[in-house]
């Protein structure tokens, strides 16, 4: 689906309700590298009145997933308390995931990469890996495979932020980045759904 960073197969498993949150601000979401302040109101007023069994189209198999898919959807807002409350609370390589992410994007980097290492062999490491390899050809989208190197991916996104966070709007870098954790978002969310 074009308006949201999701297969329109994976999209299908969402409630109504959660489509709608991925839609609301959809031209600004998640473009932040770091968090300062709140929100999108628009996306709290949606996600405030959604439960974790509200996530889904069907009742989830393990309802751990449901609430990783409900941190994922505060993070796609910009509302880091709300996601960590969930996160943190999922025990779990997912769980651990997600609040790494949350940890790097409030700008506690050395956090994030705690997080990151207990998260080291999850398939969304993978799927981040190949969508950015399945790029098509072009040097901008080199640059973002150069970015990310050899290394591991958290890791390399984390020091990526913390450089390019106080760079301007429309600094390649920036931008690049922003693409990037905007894939990683993606990878983690489609494997997250994936699970339920």
């Amino acid at each position: 689906m074009a308006d949201i960073p999701l297969t329109s197969t994976s999209a299908a498993l969402l409630s109504p309700a959660a489509v709608a949150v991925l839609r609301a601000d959809a031209a600004v979401a998640y473009q932040r590298l770091v968090v300062r302040g709140g929100g999108s109101a628009e996306g709290k007023k949606l996600l405030s009145a959604m439960t974790a069994g509200d996530v889904l189209a069907r009742p989830a198999g393990r309802p751990e997933v449901a609430g990783a898919l409900l941190a994922g959807l505060w993070l796609w807002h910009d509302w880091l308390d709300e996601s960590h409350t969930l996160s943190q609370s999922i025990e779990s390589s997912t769980g651990s995931f997600w609040h790494a992410i949350m940890h790097r994007r409030e700008g506690d980097f050395s956090n994030a990469k705690y997080w990151y290492a207990r998260c080291g062999g999850h398939p969304a490491h993978a799927r981040f890996r190949a969508a950015v390899a399945g790029l098509p050809s072009s040097p901008e989208n080199a640059e973002l495979s150069r970015l990310l190197g050899g290394g591991r991916d958290g890791y390399a996104l984390v020091d990526l932020a913390e450089e390019a966070e106080d760079l301007p709007a429309d600094a390649p870098l920036r931008s690049a980045v922003v693409r990037l954790q905007r894939m990683e978002w993606a990878a983690l969310f489609e494997e997250t759904l994936r699970r339920a």
